[in-house]
């Protein structure tokens, strides 16, 4: 796979841009915190015969650098890299796919230009602010990956990022997962951190979606329970919900053929698919 890059403010941004560039449809996936663009490897697989499919590595992590002194990325930042990206590569509508922290991304990129949003996929995230105490661990998980590093953060997260079921079950994607948290630069997953617990609340932005919306999440989620799911759908006029059974926080590779499944056939409904 061909990591390429755009300049932006003068810095590299890293992504892999897969599919047809003259495809009737262009699908932007963002990854969540502390991964990279290859968190979507089994999605662009799947779609990339139909559509053109981009993954960036969202600023300070992957191969995409983080400017020098950063101690806080936000997620405004994140939104315009990637709208930039799209300038960059003349992308003008696009169906934006993102999971976790890339659902808030995504979120405050339909926030900066929902003219450019063809549809939404929010995939194990939420819309509203942090609890006092979350916020208050954000900024501590950021010291301490400053201090130590993301070796031992990593192992202790992973079976609440998938399952231990799954992970015992699928060493594959265990170790693709762990190996994306090891190699996330501390500075760029600190900064991002501090970002995210420094948000704005999206659930008034919520009403104001009027665009084809899929909410997925993963029945055994830890972190974005199926309630927040629930709460996302609710919110968000005509909006579908799919419930991935027997998967965690992330159910696009803890169960990548229900969940390519689940986003085809939606693509489909919209009248995206070819």
């Amino acid at each position: 796979m061909t990591i390429q890059t755009v300049e932006i403010d003068e810095l590299p941004l890293a992504y892999t841009d897969r599919g047809p560039k003259n495809a009737r449809c262009s699908i932007l996936l963002i990854h969540g915190h502390p991964f990279d663009g290859t968190m979507w490897n089994p999605q662009m697989e799947s779609l990339e015969t139909e559509f053109r499919v981009i993954a960036p590595d969202l600023r300070g992590y992957g191969q995409s650098s983080l400017p020098n002194g950063t101690r806080v990325t936000t997620l405004d930042s994140h939104a315009r890299d990637c709208l930039t990206l799209l300038d960059a590569l003349g992308i003008r509508d696009v169906v934006v796919a993102g999971l976790s922290m890339g659902g808030q991304v995504a979120l405050e990129l339909f926030r900066q230009d929902p003219t450019r949003v063809s549809a939404l996929v929010l995939a194990d995230t939420f819309a509203g602010l942090d609890s006092d105490e979350t916020r208050q661990l954000r900024f501590r998980t950021a010291d301490r990956l400053e201090r130590e590093g993301m070796a031992a953060y990593a192992a202790e997260v992973l079976t609440k990022m998938i399952t231990p079921q799954n992970a015992a079950r699928d060493p594959a994607t265990a170790t693709h997962v762990l190996r994306m948290m090891r190699l996330t630069s501390p500075l760029g997953a600190a900064a991002a951190l501090r970002g995210r617990a420094q948000r704005r609340d999206y659930t008034p932005l919520l009403d104001e979606i009027a665009i084809p919306t899929l909410v997925v999440v993963g029945r055994e989620d830890e972190y974005t329970p199926v309630a927040l799911a629930n709460e996302l759908h609710r919110a968000i006029r005509g909006s579908e919900l799919a419930i991935i059974d027997g998967a965690g926080h992330m159910p696009n590779l803890e169960r990548q053929a229900e969940f390519n499944a689940v986003l085809e056939s939606w693509l489909r409904r919209c009248g995206l698919h070819r």
